[in-house]
C-alpha cells in the first residue's frame, strides 16, 4: 500500500464519515499525522482521534478539505478507477439508459452519487464529456479517461474535458476546454432522448450542453399537452418545447432572455417534425409574463439557478416566488404549471413554502399534481443528500 498522508480528525468529529458520507471539512481535521505537507489534489487517508480508518479521498485547502472516494483502504490505480466507471456505467444499463437505441445520451458518473465526489461525466453519442469540480480529480484525468478507454471499446469516439470552468478558479489558471481523445464531429452533437432529436453543444453551451436531468420531468409534461397551449420558459435549448409538440401541443411559445439559446431551441425544434405551432421570443422572462392572461393551458419555469451560496439565497427565493406569482396570475383556470428550482441552497421543503407563499398572493387554490426531481442517472446517494438539487412541482391551477 502507497504511504498516503493521514489526515486526523478531531474527536466526536468522526460521525459524518461513519455514516458513510464523503464530505471532510477543514474544521473536523486535528493534524496531519507527522506534520506531512499536504498539497491541494493529494491523496489523503482519513483517520479518527483513536487512529482507525474512515476513508481516502482527494484534500483540497477549502472549507470541504476533503473529498472521500472510498470508505475502504484501497490503492487507487488504475484498476481502481476503472472499476470505479465500470459500476457506473453498468448502473445506467441496469435502469434502461446505456445502449439504449431511442437515448444515446445519459449522465455516466454523478459525482458522489457514484462514490467520485468532483467529477461528473456525460454521455453524448459516442463523446463523453468530463467536468471535474476539484483538482483532485482533475490530476487523475489519464486514468479517467483509460478507464473510459476500456469500459465503452470502439463505441468511445471521444472525450473532451471542460473543466476550465468547474475548477476553483485558482486551479483553473491555465486549463484549457479540449479534447483529451478523438476529436469531436457533427454526428457526435445530434442526439437522441426518447426517439426526439437533439443538438448537444459541449463547447457552447451551459454545462455539458445539454440539461440531461430533466428528461423524466420532460416526459411528465408531454402527458398534460396534448391539445394545448404550452409556455417554455427560460427554454434554453428548447427541450421540454419539443416533447410538448411531440405530444400533440397546438402551439409551443419558447421564452430566453439569450438570443443563443433561442437558436438553439429553434434548431431542435426544427430537427422534428410536429403538426403544431412553435414560436421563440428572445425577452426577459419576467417582462414577457405581463400581459399573457389566459394565453396558456401549461406552463414550464426552469429557471437557472437563483442562489448558489447561502448568502445570496434570501433574495433567489424573493425571486422564484415573484415568479410563480405572475405565472399563477396569467395562467389559465384549469391549468397546469410545472415549476422547478436547481439552486442546492434551497432544499425541497423551502422551495414548496415559497410556491405556497406566491399561491396564497395569487390568489389561486391550487392542487400539487406531482413532486419532481432529477433524473435516476442523477440519482443522489442516500448518505449524501446534498445530491438532491432539483426540485420540481406540477401544480393545478383553478
Amino acid at each position: 500500500m502507497p504511504n498516503y498522508p493521514q489526515i486526523i480528525l478531531s474527536s466526536g468529529k468522526d460521525q459524518s464519515p461513519r455514516r458513510f458520507h464523503p464530505w471532510i471539512f477543514s474544521g473536523a481535521i486535528k493534524k496531519v499525522r507527522d506534520k506531512r505537507e499536504v498539497k491541494d489534489g493529494d491523496i489523503v487517508e482519513v483517520y479518527d482521534n483513536k487512529d482507525e480508518f474512515l476513508g481516502i479521498g482527494h484534500y483540497q485547502d477549502s472549507s470541504i478539505a476533503v473529498r472521500i472516494f472510498s470508505f475502504k483502504q484501497v490503492t487507487p490505480d488504475k484498476t481502481f478507477w476503472k472499476e470505479k466507471i465500470q459500476c457506473s456505467y453498468d448502473f445506467r444499463k441496469k435502469i434502461g439508459l446505456a445502449e439504449n437505441p431511442a437515448t444515446n445520451c445519459y449522465r455516466l458518473v454523478f459525482a458522489e452519487g457514484d462514490g467520485l465526489p468532483g467529477l461528473i461525466i456525460d454521455y453524448y453519442n459516442g463523446t463523453c464529456v468530463l467536468q471535474c469540480h476539484s483538482i483532485g480529480m482533475h490530476l487523475v484525468k489519464n486514468e479517467i479517461v483509460q478507464a473510459l478507454k476500456e469500459v465503452y471499446g470502439e463505441k468511445l469516439i471521444a472525450v473532451y474535458d471542460k473543466s476550465a470552468e468547474t475548477l476553483p478558479k485558482k486551479f483553473a489558471e491555465g486549463v484549457k476546454n479540449d479534447y483529451l481523445f478523438g476529436k469531436g464531429t457533427d454526428e457526435q452533437h445530434l442526439i437522441l432522448e426518447n426517439g426526439l432529436s437533439f443538438w448537444a453543444d459541449w463547447k457552447g453551451g451551459q454545462k455539458t450542453g445539454f440539461f440531461l436531468d430533466q428528461r423524466e420531468n420532460r416526459q411528465m409534461l408531454a402527458r398534460y399537452s396534448e391539445g394545448k397551449n404550452v409556455l417554455n420558459a427560460f427554454c434554453y435549448t428548447g427541450a421540454f418545447s419539443v416533447y410538448a409538440l411531440n405530444a400533440g401541443a397546438t402551439e409551443v411559445h419558447s421564452v430566453d432572455s439569450s438570443k443563443r439559446a433561442i437558436e438553439l431551441a429553434e434548431k431542435n425544434v426544427k430537427m422534428n417534425s410536429f403538426a403544431g405551432k412553435h414560436k421563440s421570443f428572445a425577452v426577459d422572462v419576467f417582462d414577457f409574463l405581463k400581459d399573457k392572461k389566459d394565453m396558456y393551458d401549461v406552463m414550464v419555469l426552469d429557471p437557472p439557478a437563483f442562489a448558489k451560496h447561502y448568502d445570496v439565497r434570501h433574495n433567489a427565493l424573493m425571486g422564484y416566488k415573484r415568479l410563480n406569482i405572475e405565472a399563477l396570475k396569467q395562467i389559465k383556470s384549469g391549468g397546469t404549471l410545472f415549476t422547478f428550482s436547481c439552486s442546492q441552497v434551497i432544499d425541497r421543503p423551502l422551495f414548496e413554502k415559497t410556491i405556497m407563499s406566491a399561491a396564497i398572493i395569487s390568489g389561486r387554490n391550487i392542487r400539487v399534481l406531482h413532486h419532481l426531481s432529477q433524473a435516476p442517472d442523477h440519482s443522489a446517494n442516500i448518505f449524501h443528500p446534498e445530491g438532491e438539487y432539483l426540485k420540481g412541482l406540477v401544480l393545478f391551477v383553478e
